[in-house]
């Protein structure tokens, strides 16, 4: 038994060093402006240690180098899904949208919504989550506070003070999971045809509706067989077939 914790301690750690090695090369490769074959490594990477923000920032990169602009776009997008206040992961992927051919005018929202998303991108859903069990612990010590304190103005303050650490900790599980819904559904995609023609039905006799390139991002809607209706920032939707984009999803 022994043995056998020994060789399997001996094989994590080995592939541990390959994993890290492999790193250390795709960066020598990117810093030497060989950019298909980092993108390359940083592939083998993701399926070997498993994904992270920085790992898909460092493909975008790649990609983005590698004028693969679709690919870049893709990976920005699951960076952002692990890390959504990361501000270089943001600006990078303003700067590669730049590139593509569809300008779309998003429909206009509520500031209120606007901001109250921006506000909850701030952090990760694990973010999020830890910042309401501090919360909730610090709700029962004010609560202990209140049963105890012996002065009456301590115990107005502990009062109202629990009750604005227990909205607090309402919306940070709120954000929480909001966030963690956002990593499990697959609900946007990235269009990787150089142009593809949107169908007002699902099948190629529709009418055609509009024209989408690549890079541009689609919210997915109904599914039928091989076909998608696809819904534009702009609220235009059409159907497309599935093999026209990827979906930001990330690894199971």
């Amino acid at each position: 038994m022994k043995k056998l914790l020994l060789f399997i301690s001996l094989f994590v750690l080995a592939f541990s060093v390959c994993a890290q090695d492999l790193q250390k090369q795709a960066n020598e490769a990117y810093t030497k402006a060989n950019y298909a074959k980092s993108a390359q490594m940083y592939e083998t990477i993701l399926l070997q240690k498993g994904e992270s923000a920085d790992l898909y920032y460092n493909l975008g990169n790649a990609y983005y180098k590698c004028d693969r602009i679709p690919d870049a776009i893709l990976n920005y997008e699951k960076a952002l899904l692990l890390a959504p206040g990361d501000e270089d992961i943001r600006h990078n992927l303003d700067v590669v949208k730049l590139k593509i051919v569809d300008k779309i005018t998003p429909v206009g929202t509520f500031l209120l919504t606007d901001w109250i998303h921006s506000f909850r991108n701030q952090m990760s859903s694990n973010g999020w989550a830890k910042s309401s069990i501090i919360l909730f612990l610090i709700f029962i010590i004010i609560l202990i506070l209140y049963f105890f304190a012996g002065r009456v103005w301590l115990k107005k303050i502990a009062f109202f003070g629990g009750i604005l650490v227990l909205v607090l900790s309402f919306f940070t599980n709120y954000f929480a999971f909001a966030q963690k819904k956002q990593l499990e559904e697959v609900s946007q995609a990235i269009v990787f045809s150089p142009s593809i023609v949107a169908k007002s039905t699902p099948d190629d006799t529709g009418t055609d509706l509009f024209l989408v390139h690549q890079g541009t991002k689609v919210t997915l809607k109904d599914v039928v067989n091989d076909w998608t209706r696809v819904e534009l920032e702009d609220g235009n939707d059409g159907w497309m077939q599935n093999s026209n984009f990827k979906v930001i999803a990330l690894l199971k």
